[in-house]
């Protein structure tokens, strides 16, 4: 990030130089007889500056494209994440009330764990997208402890739902500046509890 900012100044500062020049040779005659006096140098001068100019803002843009293209990997990336945490909460959550099979949520809680491992590369990267892996990892444990408790008590029920409920609604939260990124059908499909746009 720090990079992008002194490559923008560093171009508005090449760019501001060169105006600069330009302004002072058509407005003081000693200025331009000076550099027409010295072609060479002049002709250096002007060099360098065109090719600094053109690569430091040849730079930014280029930049800003990887930049715009690597968040919408990101967003796709959480899309993928999101589609199935919610399948896997599901079923975790159908096994449970008893309407579901244990074998079935056990198998979707590690299919879960998998993606969050492939994808945790990708999401590391930002603040907002490791917001995103925190709370994506903290409903894949509250989802592997449940499991395990699936069949062999009762007592706990509501409270393992609560904690669910609550890790899904804070996944949901921190998924939305991502998704902001896909259109309508692809957060239709990475979440089918609904849009999570703010």
């Amino acid at each position: 990030m720090l990079t992008r900012w002194y490559g923008g100044f560093a171009a508005a500062a090449v760019t501001l130089g060169t105006i600069t020049l330009v302004v002072l040779e058509l407005t003081d005659t000693g200025f331009r007889h000076w550099w027409a006096a010295r072609p060479l140098t002049t002709d250096t001068a002007a060099g360098v500056l065109v090719v600094l100019v053109t690569v430091l803002v040849v730079n930014q843009v280029v930049t800003r494209r990887q930049v715009s293209d690597r968040s919408r990997a990101i967003a796709a990336q959480a899309a993928i994440v999101m589609a199935q945490a919610m399948r896997s909460a599901q079923t975790v959550t159908a096994a449970l009330a008893g309407t579901g099979d244990r074998d079935t949520a056990t198998d979707e809680v590690r299919t879960y764990m998998i993606m969050l491992l492939v994808g945790a590369p990708v999401l590391i990267d930002t603040p907002v997208s490791r917001d995103f892996l925190e709370q994506a990892q903290h409903l894949g444990g509250e989802m592997a402890r449940v499991a395990g408790l699936i069949g062999k008590t009762s007592g706990a029920r509501e409270d393992s739902q609560a904690r669910i409920d609550r890790s899904v609604a804070r996944l949901r939260a921190a998924s939305a500046p991502l998704l902001q990124l896909i259109d309508f059908k692809e957060l239709t499909v990475a979440d089918p509890g609904g849009p999570a746009t703010p």
